[in-house]
Order: C-alpha cells, then structure tokens, then sequence
C-alpha cells in the first residue's frame, strides 16, 4: 500500500475541514477533520524529520488555520484555503516529505 505524503495529509486536513464544516453547517466538524488531519500529519513529520522539526510544521498547520480567516476577508473564502494549504504542503514536503 502507497504511503500518503504528510503535505497531501495536512493540504487535505485544511480545505477537507473547512469543506466539512462549510457544508454540513457544523463548525465542529470540520474541527475534527481539521484536528484528525493535523495529528495524523504529526506524527509522519516526527517520524521523518524529527521532533524539532514536526513542532514547527504543526505550529505553521495551526497558523495557516488561524490565518486563512482574515485572508479570507481579502481574497475570498476558498482562494484563502486553498493558498494556505498550499503553503503548509509546500512547507511539508520541503521540510520532510522529499527525505522520505
């Protein structure tokens, strides 16, 4: 079975959660998704990179969240996820993901 690069995991955990909670009108559950996606994320990021490392990746995760609100104000509400997804992917795979 073909592993899922944690970029993919955390990309996913970020437009995945604000999917869940856009359309099923339950803010809660996009925070699990958002929360399963991130823990799931962490751990392969410890595991490939190391503890520092997936510290660092789970503290930008948790800033894209936060940040994509007040871009959303700017650029609208899916451009905004989808551009912080991006990044964390981005961040993601240079960081562990390409060791792997």
């Amino acid at each position: 079975m073909a592993k899922v690069p944690a970029a993919a995991v955390a990309a996913g955990g970020l437009i995945g959660g604000y999917g869940m909670a856009r359309w099923t009108k339950k803010r809660q559950l996009g925070g699990v998704v958002l929360a399963a996606a991130g823990a799931t994320a962490a751990q392969q990021w410890r595991r490939q990179a190391g503890g520092k490392a997936a510290g660092a990746l789970t503290v930008a995760y948790v800033a894209a969240f936060a940040g994509s609100h007040p871009l959303a104000k700017k650029v609208g509400a899916w451009p905004s996820v989808f551009g912080v997804a991006g990044a964390v992917a981005l961040a993601s795979w240079a960081v562990a993901d390409r060791r792997a």
